[in-house]
């Protein structure tokens, strides 16, 4: 059986006649995305590595569109004969009786958005186990309250290649690192649980950003607060969301809502209103392909396009929605590089990247100040979200209560319950303390893919707070 090559050591011209093979009954445009890629996972529970998992796939599909409507076919075997017979099989699929067109060579060079200086698989299992080692006992240092910790450590290093029949073929690598702890405090037979899992697109440098003892303590103290929390109030209230992962709520209720995907099919509450104001002034908002080291960051996104930085909303104003190449034509409207995908097994579609809001000129303190009576949430939970109606409801992993102007005492059992188009009017201030991203895989049509989330601390009047 022949081998299958890196997507990295396909030769252009093979490359350019599988596109031409593909459109040569029909077609107004192909792709064809081929990867290989390796994976590390190191599960640890209660003292012990309880799983590892290591591994490498390969694969390809090919995409024809013809009109809005697309033909998408794989294989796990990216070998020149699979490649032949894919095309041949997406050209018989197509057949609108007129082959399509190459445009001229362009082959775009990597762009070192996403570098490892450590490759992830030049570093041992056993290395990488000691580093499990120390956060356990690390968070468990923490207090003694703290019985079980559980350590998740990932990497992957994806290499891709894309030739598309506008004569484009870019090649990019995206490699990614994770570690996550749970930390379970117990006291009086009551138990709470603390999480924190940040990522990067980096190599085995990203421990130097953040050591895993961090990690670990920062997982073991939000058990414990957790552990001292009465329950949170419940009605409308004001509420301050720090920053980090209280981006989600913007990305799950505000992101998906301004995606082609949703847009194109007139399954959005935004659908017509670019240009038109969805947001408090106070609000500008972005998706970033480009952040070096971004949770979400690639070189080009996955039809050859190099990615960019989107300015979706300025100072309230719908500016742009998230456009792929299909939503493109379905919309009439020009592309923003945002065509994502988890693997060869799924066609592209348009997805958000690095999706944020913007920093803004107040102080957390004034914010907070500025509150008789609420909630402070420091970091989010789950959640769940309609997209249609960005109807949506998250837990609160970390919270305080405020009054009169000042941090009370922590309350856990509550969850911000409304609508995304209602939340972005509703945003008063917006904090000047744009330091981070949340790291999150992401599900929607193209798989699950790394993407980051992030904003300042913001300050939302009238939010519906739930309880126990």
């Amino acid at each position: 059986m022949a081998s299958s090559p890196s997507s990295h050591q396909l030769d252009d011209d093979l490359l350019r006649s599988t596109v031409a093979a593909a459109l040569a009954h029909g077609g107004d445009y192909c792709d064809l995305f081929i990867e290989d890629r390796d994976d590390t996972t190191i599960h640890f529970d209660d003292g012990k590595v309880s799983g590892i998992t290591t591994g490498t796939t390969a694969g390809a599909g090919i995409r024809v569109i013809c009109g809005v409507n697309y033909v998408y076919l794989y294989t796990g075997n990216p070998t020149r004969d699979a490649l032949s017979r894919l095309a041949e099989r997406a050209a018989e699929a197509v057949r609108t009786g007129q082959s399509g067109n190459l445009g001229p060579l362009s082959v775009r060079q990597e762009r070192g958005i996403v570098r490892p200086k450590i490759e992830p698989g030049s570093v041992s299992l056993a290395e990488k186990i000691r580093l499990i080692e120390r956060a356990n006992q690390a968070s468990r240092d923490h207090s003694p309250l703290i019985r079980e910790v559980v350590v998740r450590y990932a990497d992957d290093d994806q290499r891709v290649t894309i030739a598309t029949s506008d004569g484009t073929i870019a090649r990019d690598r995206r490699v990614h690192t994770r570690f996550v702890v749970q930390s379970i405090a117990e006291r009086d037979g009551k138990k709470e649980t603390g999480f924190y899992g940040p990522g990067r697109s980096m190599g085995w440098e990203f421990f130097d950003l953040i050591a895993p003892e961090a990690i670990a303590q920062e997982s073991a103290r939000i058990a414990l607060v957790r552990l001292d929390a009465d329950y949170a109030p419940q009605g409308k209230m004001p509420v301050v969301i720090d920053n980090e992962f209280g981006g989600v709520i913007f990305h799950e209720a505000c992101g998906h809502p301004l995606e082609a995907t949703s847009i194109a099919n007139d399954a959005s509450v935004f659908c017509g209103k670019c240009g038109e104001k969805i947001a408090n002034e106070v609000v500008s908002a972005v998706d970033d392909g480009t952040i070096p080291g971004g949770w979400g960051s690639a070189d080009y996104d996955d039809e050859a396009n190099p990615t960019q930085r989107n300015q979706l909303i300025t100072n309230g104003v719908l500016t742009s929605y998230m456009i792929d190449r299909l939503g493109s034509i379905k919309m009439g409207m020009p592309g923003t590089h945002s065509s994502r995908r988890e693997s060869y097994k799924y066609a592209p579609t348009s997805r958000m990247t690095n999706t944020f809001i913007d920093r803004g000129t107040d102080s957390l303190e004034s914010m907070i100040g500025s509150i008789d009576r609420g909630i402070y949430c420091v970091k989010l939970g789950g959640g769940s979200v309609n997209p249609p109606t960005t109807d949506f409801n998250f837990a609160v992993q970390e919270g305080y209560l405020i009054s009169g102007g000042r941090v009370d005492r922590p309350v856990k059992g509550a969850s911000l319950i409304g609508k995304g188009s209602e939340i972005l009017m509703n945003i008063e201030m917006v904090g000047d303390n744009l330091d981070a991203t949340g790291t999150g895989m992401c599900g929607s049509l193209s798989g699950s893919i790394p993407a980051a989330v992030g904003q300042p601390a913001i300050k939302v009047s009238g939010l519906v707070v739930g309880g126990r």
